[in-house]
């Protein structure tokens, strides 16, 4: 637990609070729901937890719009509660990493509700972005920008000023050049710190600095420049500018304080030139790498996302992070069994038919799943999980318009259907109102099929997805030494053959006829691997001494 590079290969589990595990019955997940669970935490294999957010907030958008950056959500427990989770998790190994959520806060945060009592132009309106409105009454916005749920990205106070909000309206944007900003968010991550909390989760890390000065460029003139179009120079007024990193800067020397030192990961949607310098050891020391979120089931799709990132890692000297599912985006279960074209791959499409077009073959996304799991982990680097993928759960596509919570789903009408259905409580149990989630009714609907996917039913089938997690990351444990890999050439391009020091291959097949499997002992495998790898599988195999 005090080693410093605990984080460099690590298997870091991500828990949503609200969707985990409810202890009291109100159809919410708690801190100690989580805590219950830290034996299946143990048991799975996991080295570390990651919290979304579990502050006290209004969940307009799914607790990252934060009230109070020092405190638990009291429908979710409270501090004690908190405390006696990262106790469980260090006493069963396990380290924990938080959300931090720096680029705007919640409309009821004590600074907002106080700047919109004060007058223009106050100290309290400027640790946020208030501006004059455009037009002779100052009734137009500032600028005809758009956020990214959708809608302007300026809304207006009672008293005609008006505050800029790059998210939903009830997240504010915080003014980064505010000295009092900075400090007091070095105060939470000492808070935090001082609590046991081995590392954060910065969100939307590429924000925060803005240069608002005028003229400021119009939506049209904007609009293209996003996540891979951005900059390279770091101009853009408000996205990947280079003066967040003299905030990382300032954090990485409270981070170093401690021992070991606390770790971060930036959640940084930026060209992958910029990505390196948020993964700086002067930074944050890691930033996610979302490539594979969007890449299809493709074997040189694939091997060109590894490459690309593995170069990556090595210049910045982090480790590198692989990530398959997140509560941003759709399961990759659901994902890899739709087809695999431009238009359909991210599942978006799908879920705006309520999940009935294109049609799903779900045994293909859960064989492909499988098999893209093993493969990440068997990388070097650290590999992000995302609840419920161990047990193979696929999105849920139907969730019926009443019950949607992601504004997205509201602010995108017609054109988006939001994130809610990969944040669908887990199943526990194959019976009870919530299937094990808790003793009354989850907060978003479950699915019926979820009682054959349930923790306890896949617990007793040596065959199931969870078992495969279960080995995985207890060979991985086992096998996984230093941070390299050798592709080995194969006369299949839909093959991906490496091996990691010690004599260990992984071989997936995207092919759909099976393939031969090197000479050795085979360790773990997605797919029964009698006659061979078959398609869409992975295994790994440990040379003869």
């Amino acid at each position: 637990m005090t080693d410093p590079n605990w984080w460099r290969q690590a298997a870091v589990y991500q828990i949503y609070p609200r969707s985990f595990a409810d202890s009291d019955g109100d159809g919410l997940g708690d801190i100690k729901g989580i805590t219950s669970r830290v034996p299946y935490l143990k048991n799975l294999g996991v080295d570390a937890v990651w919290l979304s957010p579990f502050y006290p907030s209004e969940l307009a958008d799914g607790g990252y719009d934060v009230a109070d950056y020092r405190n638990v959500d009291p429908r979710l427990g409270s501090l004690e509660d908190f405390d006696e989770m990262v106790a469980a998790l260090h006493s069963a190994g396990i380290k924990i990493i938080v959300d931090i959520v720096p680029n705007h806060t919640s409309d009821q945060h004590e600074w907002f509700q106080e700047a919109l009592q004060a007058p223009a132009g106050s100290a309290a309106r400027d640790r946020y972005i208030f501006r004059d409105g455009e037009g002779p009454d100052g009734s137009l916005p500032p600028t005809d920008w758009q956020s990214v749920f959708g809608g302007p990205a300026w809304h207006q106070t009672p008293d005609g000023q008006w505050y800029l909000h790059l998210f939903a309206p009830e997240q504010p944007d915080l003014n980064w050049d505010n000295p009092e900003v900075r400090e007091d968010f070095i105060k939470t991550l000492r808070f935090w710190s001082d609590r046991g909390v081995d590392g954060f989760r910065i969100d939307v890390a590429h924000a925060l600095t803005k240069d608002l000065s005028e003229p400021l460029p119009t939506w049209d003139e904007l609009r293209h420049l996003m996540h891979e179009h951005l900059p390279l120079d770091g101009t853009h007024p408000f996205w990947d500018r280079d003066e967040v990193h003299e905030i990382y800067a300032e954090w990485r020397k409270v981070f170093n304080e401690y021992e070991p030192p606390r770790t971060a990961v930036a959640e940084a949607w930026v060209p992958r030139p910029r990505r390196p310098r948020y993964a700086s050891a002067e930074g944050l020391g890691q930033a996610f790498n979302f490539d594979l979120l969007e890449a299809a089931w493709d074997a040189e799709e694939f091997r060109d996302v590894i490459d690309d990132n593995l170069k990556l890692s090595a210049e910045s000297g982090a480790s590198s992070t692989w990530v398959l599912s997140n509560h941003d985006v759709v399961r990759h279960a659901t994902r890899y069994g739709l087809p695999q074209d431009s238009e359909t791959k991210n599942g978006k499409s799908w879920l705006m038919t309520d999940g009935q077009e294109p049609e799903l073959d779900s045994e293909l996304g859960v064989r492909r799943a499988r098999a893209a799991a093993l493969l990440l982990l068997a990388l070097p680097g650290s590999t992000y999980m995302y609840q419920g993928e161990e047990l193979g759960l696929h999105e849920v596509g139907d969730l019926p318009e009443e019950v949607m919570q992601d504004p997205a789903f509201f602010r995108n009408r017609g054109i988006e259907k939001g994130r809610d259905g990969c944040r669908v409580p887990l199943p526990w149990t194959p019976d009870g109102p919530s299937y094990g989630f808790g003793p009354g009714h989850a907060h978003l609907p479950q699915p019926e099929w979820f009682a054959d996917a349930a923790a306890s039913v896949q617990e007793a089938d040596p065959s199931s997805t969870l078992a495969l997690y279960r080995s995985a990351l207890e060979a991985r444990h086992k096998m996984q030494t230093d941070e390299s890999l050798d592709w080995v050439a194969t006369d299949k391009p839909a093959v991906l053959h490496f091996t990691r020091p010690g004599g260990w291959h992984s071989i997936t097949n995207f092919s759909s006829e099976a393939v031969p499997l090197p000479e050795g002992t085979v360790v773990v495998a997605s797919a029964p691997t009698n006659g061979g790898l078959p398609p869409n599988a992975t295994a790994w195999v440990q040379e003869s001494e």
